[in-house]
């Protein structure tokens, strides 16, 4: 894999490649069929442990058609420090990534994904949980996992003049 060119914006530690996985509050991935690239954005939750992301969709549509051709993807999450005026400059930490989706079927997967999810997007997810995670809707929830094999990031969080 070709490098960072700007190797003063790049993210050495994989702790904080994870912290933006964690905070952001929704991924792009990019997935391709027959030479025909297609991006979808998934709002996700992020298993450090695992090193996993994980997210819901429907079990059927244009997504699901090209996943199940050819379930490698490219994918990043940013966090947006805003840009920056009169300085023609923006800031920002991102993480970029490769991995393979899997769609889960056991239930206890299932359970632990969307708690991560609910976790990292909900500001009181025990009431979500407590509403919302049933033997009924586990059965029905269309979980999928991207096994990340590759990562990396950058981040600028000051401005940078360069000419």
């Amino acid at each position: 894999m070709r490098g960072i060119r700007r190797k003063e914006k790049a993210i050495e530690h994989e702790d904080e490649l994870s912290a933006i996985l964690k905070q952001a509050k929704y991924i792009t991935i990019a997935m391709c069929l027959n030479g025909q690239p297609y991006l979808v954005t998934l709002s996700h939750g992020y298993d450090e442990e695992k090193r996993c992301i994980y997210f819901h969709c429907a079990r059927e549509g244009k997504k699901i058609d090209i996943l199940r051709e050819n379930n490698v993807v490219w994918g990043q999450a940013i966090i947006d420090h805003g840009y920056v005026q009169g300085k023609c400059d923006h800031l920002y930490s991102s993480v970029h990534f490769k991995g393979t989706i899997e769609f889960i079927t056991d239930l206890e997967e299932k359970r632990s994904a969307l708690h991560a999810m609910i976790h990292q997007l909900e500001e009181n997810p025990k009431t979500v949980i407590d509403e919302q995670i049933t033997p009924t809707s586990l059965e029905r929830v269309n979980i999928g996992r991207i096994d990340i094999e590759y990562m990396t990031g950058k981040k600028s969080k000051e401005v940078v003049i360069s000419l």
